[in-house]
């Protein structure tokens, strides 16, 4: 059956809005999946080194969809928009970019992020924009069993109680600063839902998130605390710290040596 969907934006202004949604979802992907695979040889046991290293082939793979579908809207090369755009164009959250301090801090971002990633695939099989109606179908499965594995270890260190939820909270608290721009959406937020492309505002996203995260705070012994409403920077206006540099030099690294290689 035909989807009465749109295939493409219907206007140059919502095309706009609709390949800058599509960088901060490529960009989040992409920064995640390589923070993932610093995993790799150095996770608590053997198991999660093949947890973490299929978890960061998943995202980096849901990252080459992202830039493909901007290859096809004329943005750019996926490899370029992937590899070769300075950390001053990247639209990933800032909380992404941050090092691993440790395992509980790797968990609870990757809890948090998760959360919002179901959030926006569930909202993204309802865009007007098919393609991207049509690749969420796949990435939620993929997601689903990420969340899964996140949040079952996020509430497992916390029950743990002792040194282990220690280490939770202070992870939290870390992190709780980087959180304000995991929900917003740069400059495109108000066309993105009055085009349907996104049909979910900033509050919204904001709101259904904290409901999804809190009843895990409380079986983990975590007390909730109030979301802040601002941060220093706001990754989706290209607002990134060294963090960010550092990473883009690293897993860059290659591509800088063969810049023509397919990706």
């Amino acid at each position: 059956m035909d989807d009465a969907r749109t295939h493409v934006a219907v206007d140059a202004q919502t095309e706009q809005a609709l390949a800058e949604y599509l960088l901060q979802l490529a960009d989040d992907e992409l920064a995640v999946g390589q923070r993932y695979a610093e995993w790799l040889g150095l996770a608590p046991d053997l198991e999660e080194d093949v947890a973490f290293s299929s978890i960061s082939q998943d995202e980096l793979a849901h990252s080459l969809f992202y830039y493909t579908l901007l290859e096809n809207l004329g943005v750019g090369c996926a490899d370029e928009l992937a590899y070769a755009r300075p950390a001053n164009e990247r639209r990933n959250s800032v909380l992404l970019e941050q090092p691993s301090k440790d395992w509980a801090y790797t968990i609870a971002r990757g809890f948090c992020f998760d959360v919002l990633e179901q959030i926006r695939l569930a909202a993204a099989l309802r865009s007007t924009y098919l393609p991207l109606a049509q690749g969420a179908q796949k990435i939620q499965r993929e997601e689903r069993y990420h969340l899964l594995h996140m949040q079952t270890w996020f509430e497992r260190l916390g029950m743990a109680g002792g040194e282990a939820r220690q280490r939770l909270n202070e992870a939290v608290e870390s992190l709780w600063l980087d959180l304000p721009d995991l929900f917003s959406l740069g400059t495109a937020g108000n066309i993105l839902f009055k085009s349907g492309v996104l049909p979910l505002t900033e509050a919204e996203l904001r709101q259904t998130w904290e409901q999804q995260v809190k009843p895990s705070f409380a079986h983990a012994g975590l007390a909730w605390r109030s979301l802040p409403t601002r941060s220093d920077k706001n990754g989706r206006l290209g607002q990134h710290g060294a963090a960010l540099v550092e990473l883009l030099q690293t897993f860059a690294e290659v591509y800088r040596t063969n810049p023509v290689a397919v990706w």
